[in-house]
């Protein structure tokens, strides 16, 4: 990102990556080579997160102790990592859930953030993982992730993603919905079927065969089925629609998942085999897989490689800024003038005020957007802006880092209500309301939109008793300025700071 750097330091040899799914959670930790990766530890634990979720939206029992449980298990693995090294991440399941301390108890297990990433960052992930996996070709793939909660479709070609979708239907979801009592009648399994392709239905005509020359399945559940043909000797390597018929008929032959006999069909995969059974199956229907081949790249193998590009300076989300900004029309010059203000003011506060990169690097985002909103109208375009932000699809960003941006933004003008922060995870509130002061001063002071910019501000710091230091020739010639200076002192006591501008040397 150009106007920040980050503070220089070894980067990590080793990294890890864990993916809280709704049916199993997994961790991989891998040592760099070059600009590859060598996996060096791997676990694997179905917790089926998804069972716990309750009617009303929380987690309980069983589902909640097992999770926690694994995640200290996890913890001890990677407790000692430096922060920087490890990406949590939770999908379908963790989105659904309320601000009700499972995601705070689940960090302390675990002992470093978790993230919690939209659906089309999931796909996203998914396909950098599967994309790390396969030699580049140039054919259009069409990969498939059939998760606990969701299911990702992704048309891509080579390392880049096209079009990316996440469904509301998963092995979990669907065994339960369909086949509660663990028994199984061609009734329930056409109902299981066509409601998944009532889901498929909005985004078959962009996914159907003809928009990519190869299909791909990743992860568990498409995993398991290929694992079944290839040991009853139904397929091959890769899984043709053959071999799943037959799996899906051996299932309702069985019954009951208690007379479920398939070679290579793991116990711990049985509870759920049958809804990801059903909804693979209208996912070939539907979108005319005749057949799909196996990777082993995934959703973790796809946060290695993202974190991998964050340590090297190839973070996804500078992108995402960047092309936010342009489809918003943002004035490139005014927002650089702003970033530039603003993260030299960061590096007058930072060590006061206990800030560090990822806080220059969001500051430095917030930015490059606040000004998006004006594509809608100048009237409180501040709030659009902070729409914008907060509900636009951002590759690279979680959900709390989507948050986080969206609040900064919201809050460069105007009153600086604490209010509005009070929906962010507490720790970061401190240093998120110290990062909108900073990215309120720097707008006031551009407000001109002057070519020049200001001159160099310097800041003395005392808590929230904040000293402006301008150069005095500088403020004589902008009185205006200097009026709007005054009326943002007044506007940060909202937020419990006290601004003085003060004449330097």
């Amino acid at each position: 990102m150009q106007g920040f750097r980050r503070t220089r330091r070894a980067p990590p040899e080793t990294v890890a990556a864990v993916d809280l799914g709704s049916n199993s959670f997994h961790m991989v930790v891998a040592r760099r080579n070059g600009s590859g990766l060598i996996v060096i530890d791997r676990i694997k634990e179905m917790v089926r997160l998804a069972e716990g979720l309750s009617s009303d939206g929380c987690l309980h029992g069983e589902a909640r102790a097992r999770a926690l449980d694994c995640l200290q298990r996890f913890g001890q693995r990677l407790r000692d990592m430096p922060r920087g090294s490890v990406r949590a991440v939770g999908t379908n399941t963790l989105r659904q859930l309320p601000e009700d301390g499972f995601l705070s108890e689940a960090e302390e297990a675990l002992g470093h953030p978790i993230e919690v990433v939209a659906g089309v960052e999931e796909a996203r992930l998914v396909y950098v993982g599967v994309a790390h996996s396969l030699a580049d070709d140039g054919a259009a793939r069409l990969v498939v992730d059939i998760g606990g909660g969701s299911t990702e479709l992704i048309i891509g070609e080579d390392k880049r993603a096209r079009r990316l979708e996440s469904l509301y239907m998963g092995c979990v979801s669907f065994s339960q919905r369909y086949f509660p009592d663990d028994r199984y009648n061609r009734s329930a399994w056409r109902r299981a079927e066509e409601a998944a392709l009532m889901e498929l239905e909005p985004v078959t005509p962009d996914y159907r065969e003809g928009h990519w020359q190869t299909a791909i399945g990743t992860s568990g559940t498409i995993r398991a089925v290929q694992a079944v043909a290839q040991a009853e000797g139904w397929c091959d390597d890769d899984l043709s629609r053959n071999a799943l018929h037959r799996v899906r008929d051996a299932i309702l032959e069985s019954r009951t998942r208690g007379k479920l006999k398939l070679a290579g069909l793991a116990a711990d995969r049985r509870p759920v085999f049958a809804g990801g059974v059903a909804v693979l199956c209208a996912v070939f229907e539907a979108l005319g897989i005749q057949r799909m081949r196996i990777s082993d790249g995934a959703l973790r193998e796809g946060l290695l490689y993202d974190l991998l590009g964050r340590i090297e300076d190839a973070d996804s989300r500078d992108a995402s800024v960047r092309n936010l900004a342009e489809r918003y029309h943002v004035e490139r010059q005014q927002a650089e003038r702003v970033k530039q203000t603003a993260l030299a003011l960061f590096a007058e506060a930072a060590e006061v005020w206990d800030l560090g990169d990822e806080h220059a690097q969001l500051l430095a985002w917030a930015a490059e957007l606040h000004e998006i909103g004006l594509d809608i109208a100048h009237s409180q375009y501040h709030k659009h802006s902070e729409y914008i932000a907060r509900n636009a699809d951002m590759a690279g960003f979680s959900r709390q880092n989507q948050a986080a941006l969206a609040t900064l933004i919201r809050c460069h003008r105007r009153k600086l209500q604490r209010s509005l922060f009070e929906t962010l995870p507490e720790r970061d509130r401190p240093a998120l309301l110290r990062l909108s002061v900073l990215l309120r001063l720097a707008v006031v002071l551009n407000r001109g939109r002057n070519a020049d910019g200001p001159p160099q501000p310097r800041l003395r710091i005392d808590d929230a008793h904040i000293h402006l230091q301008l150069s005095p020739s500088w403020l004589d010639a902008h009185p205006l300025t200097m009026a709007d200076l005054q009326e943002e002192a007044r506007q940060l006591e909202g937020g419990g700071f006290a601004l003085a501008v003060e004449r330097a040397g």
